[in-house]
């Protein structure tokens, strides 16, 4: 005797998708995001290449020209909001703070980046 499998109405599945809890449903920000750095002033050496914005449930990290800094910062609860930053010594003993903004916009995640040298822009997709 062989299983017979029936189809199951489309409705079925919409239905089904309905039960589940809004964060479930919505799109998720955890996960790597990229993109490329367009100065709007100074000088970013970082433009060359592309970023990565790492988001974590408890964790977020930048990763300028995927270089080997990282800007790491804690999201908001509501991840509205994304703050990260090193802050490295030059080899005069100078600190020289790097810092990345960013919040969710559509599909995307718009941030700045800056350091004492430059400002910079990025628009991240998945």
């Amino acid at each position: 005797m062989t299983a017979r499998l029936f189809p199951l109405p489309a409705a079925f599945f919409c239905l089904a998708c309905l039960a589940l809890p809004p964060v479930a449903r919505a799109s998720s920000p955890l996960g790597l995001w990229t993109g490329q750095l367009v100065t709007d002033q100074g000088s970013c050496d970082e433009t060359r290449d592309t970023s990565t914005f790492q988001i974590e449930k408890k964790r977020v990290t930048f990763t300028p020209a995927d270089g080997s800094i990282l800007l790491t910062g804690v999201p908001e609860a509501d991840h509205a909001h994304y703050h990260a930053e090193a802050l490295v010594r030059q080899p005069s003993g100078a600190p020289f703070p790097m810092v990345f903004e960013a919040h969710p916009e559509g599909k995307t995640i718009v941030g700045t980046y800056g350091t004492p040298r430059c400002r910079a822009h990025i628009v991240l997709k998945r």
